[in-house]
This record gives C-alpha cells, structure tokens and sequence, in this order.
C-alpha cells in the first residue's frame, strides 16, 4: 500500500481519481433507474427492456465518436456538450409521460451523449505521473471502479423503492451535473491537449493491440453480465443474497487490482489473469449443483471471489498495453472501442445467460459466464506474441510527431 501512498501523493492524482469516480457513478446507477421508472410507467419489463436496449446501442456507438472529437475540438468542450445533452435526455425520461416510442427515443439520446469520462481520464493518466507509476495507476483506475458497481445499484434501488422512480433519476441528474462540472473543471483537464489524430476514424482498431483489448474486453465484461443474471436467478431479486453475492464478486476485483497492481506486466499476464476469473467461474457450476441452498450463498461467494480477484488486473492489463502501443492522439479513441467491445460484451453476456436460464436452469448462466471467460484466456495464450512486455518498459503512449521545416 505504500507505493499507492505515494501514487496518490502526486499532484493531481488523487483529485483526478475522486472527480471522475463522482462523474462515472451514475454509470452504475442509470440502467437500473430507467428499467424501473420505464416498467412502472408502462407496466411492462419488455417496454423497459427495450428502452434499456436503445440506451445501450447509443452509448455503444457514441463511444468512440465522442472520445475522438476531445482531439478536435477539446475535452473540455465536448465533456460539457455531452454531460449537458445526457442530463436534459434523463430528465425528460423522469418527467414527461410518453409512450415506449418516446422513452426508446430519449434513451438513445441518453445513451448517445454519456459524456466519455473514462477515455478522457485514462488519456490524462499518462501526464500525471512518471513512466515507473503508470501502470500501478492503471491498476488502481481499475480497481477503485469497482466502487462504483458496488454502491451505486444500491443507492438507486433504496431511492427508487423508497422515494420513487422519479426521485432516483433525479439523483443521477445530480450526480452526473456536479460529477461532471468538478472533473471537467479540474486543472489536469484544461492542461492537457490531445493533438488531432491524423488518421481516419476507426484505424485505430487494425493496430493488434487494441483489437486485442476490444476482444478481450468483450469476453471478460460478457462473463461478468452472465454471472449477474446467473446470481439474480439462483438468489432471486426479493431478498439481499444477489446483492451481496454480487458485492463480494467486485471486492474480490478490488482486493486482486490492488494486491496485483505492483506486479510488472509481461506478455503472459492477461493469459494469466483470465485464468483466474476462468477458474472460479467453472467452479461455480459445480457449486451451485452440489451444496444445499443454505450453504449455497457461502460456496458461491467463495467461487466470485476466486474470480474477481482476476477481472481488475485484467483490465489494467488492457489499459496499460493500450497506452503503450499508440500514438498519445490515438489513445482516446482506442480506450472508447475498448468500452464500446465491453458493452456488446454486458448485452450478450446478459442475453445468452438470460436464454440459458429460461432452459437448463440457473447453472446453465454460469457455464456461459466461465465460457466466456476460457474462450478469453484462450485467446489471451493464443495470440500471446501480440501483447506487449510492458516489464521494465514506459507504458506512456507513443509521441506524436510531425516533419520539422528546416531553414536552408
């Protein structure tokens, strides 16, 4: 924990880390909110699946788009647009009577304008801190956001069950204004610029690196979605075991994020890291089928946290070899095709676990979570010579350079 200390110690970091965990809660909170405040408008868990969907394929494509245009026309302004854009969209969701057609359209404005907090922070990362703390730093990111899927379902649902559905949109609003307005306004945010990338939009994503991330990154978040809905159907939505099962899933990836996050980065280490998660998801299966239902809670929290410690180490691992493997103009737009492979990754991952469920039973959602996960760690040894070894190496990304007119 000391070489934490002294990562949070730099200047900058430690209110960077604050700000943009307040800007991304409502991350944790938004889906949530609108399938209950769209359900109990309509009456219909279809009419909310459906606008939960269209939220989704907005913020799916948006990613990438909004993170490239912070290199044309700033972070800041494009933060601002899209913080603004999203807060009026949840708004009208919380007070306008409509139809499904109505909450399907203001969902995919929700959805389309989510302000893109994470590619903007993690293309900051790399100028707050040297090239020895960079990877720890990435580790930490990924760790402390388990932060925010811990306590931000929770949060919405006692708003939502206790005040309303209305009230809890409301909240997120809130959050996403100050969150934002605090991290668009600190200094680190106006001191760095990113250069306008010179190549087209999506090149990006023929670099091995970050296909590989976006791949992987796909896997491992469609094996996290399978595990929720496999824990909601095992434990049902009426009593707490769901919840703290899924608790204790995201302390297990904060605790391995930041015992692992020292620990140099090498070729094998996604192959690695994605065993693990594999290994406690495939002990699950058999849990769930051969303990009594008392103890099941027990074994299965013990299978999750096998399998958490794993997830956080992974994604550093993806956001680390992203930095070191493009150019600084670049970095933004590859870490929003990274999130935009994990969310298709969270709606498969749900809609596999959600068919398997309604045919073999709640084991046959963990079987998808694991076979995820093993087809993540194969992939991981199978193209082992395309991730680089980051052991010893600058994990900043590559400078932008240009020809230098010389006077003769």
């Amino acid at each position: 924990m000391a070489g934490y200390r002294e990562l949070l110690r730099a200047p900058g970091v430690a209110r960077i880390i604050a700000a943009q965990l307040t800007a991304r809660f409502p991350n944790g909170m938004t889906s949530l909110a609108i399938l209950l405040h769209v359900e109990q408008m309509t009456g219909s868990y279809g009419a909310a699946g459906l606008v939960l969907a269209a939220a989704s394929v907005g913020q799916a494509t948006s990613g990438p788009v909004t993170s490239r245009w912070m290199g044309i026309w700033g972070m800041r302004r494009v933060l601002t647009l899209t913080t603004a854009v999203c807060a009026v969209a949840l708004l009208a969701l919380a007070l306008i009577p409509m139809g499904i057609a109505g909450y399907m359209v203001f969902g995919l404005i929700a959805g389309l304008s989510t302000p893109p907090v994470q590619s903007a922070v993690r293309t900051i990362y790399p100028k707050l801190v040297n090239a020895r703390q960079l990877t720890p730093l990435f580790s930490l990111d990924a760790s402390l956001q388990e932060i925010i899927w811990i306590l931000a379902p929770v949060v919405i649902t006692l708003v939502a069950t206790q005040a309303g559905t209305v009230p809890g949109l409301l909240l997120i609003v809130v959050f996403l204004v100050a969150g934002g307005a605090w991290f668009i306004l600190s200094p680190e945010v106006g001191r760095v610029r990113i250069p306008r990338s010179r190549r087209a939009f999506g090149k990006v994503l023929g670099k091995p690196v970050v296909l590989l991330a976006t791949v992987i990154g796909f896997l491992l978040i469609g094996a996290c979605a399978a595990v929720e809905a496999a824990v909601v159907a095992t434990f049902g939505h009426g009593g707490l075991e769901a919840g703290l099962v899924l608790a204790v899933f995201s302390v297990g990836s904060l605790a391995g994020g930041l015992a692992f996050g020292h620990i140099p980065i090498g070729p094998w280490a996604m192959a690695r890291r994605m065993a693990i998660v594999a290994v406690g998801l495939v002990a699950a299966i058999f849990v769930v089928g051969d303990v009594t239902s008392a103890a099941t809670p027990w074994w299965v929290s013990a299978c999750l946290v096998v399998a958490g410690v794993g997830i956080a180490p992974a994604l550093a691992v993806m956001f680390a070899m992203t930095s070191a493997s493009v150019k600084f103009s670049e970095t933004a737009e590859a870490y929003g095709w990274i999130g935009t492979g994990q969310l298709i990754g969270a709606a498969l991952g749900s809609a596999i676990a959600g068919f398997l469920i309604d045919g073999v039973g709640h084991a046959g959602a963990y079987a998808a979570a694991a076979g995820f996960a093993i087809v993540g760690a194969l992939v991981a040894v199978a193209f082992v010579r395309g991730f680089p070894d980051l052991r010893g190496r600058d994990a900043s990304p590559i400078p932008d350079t240009e020809p230098v007119p010389l006077i003769t």
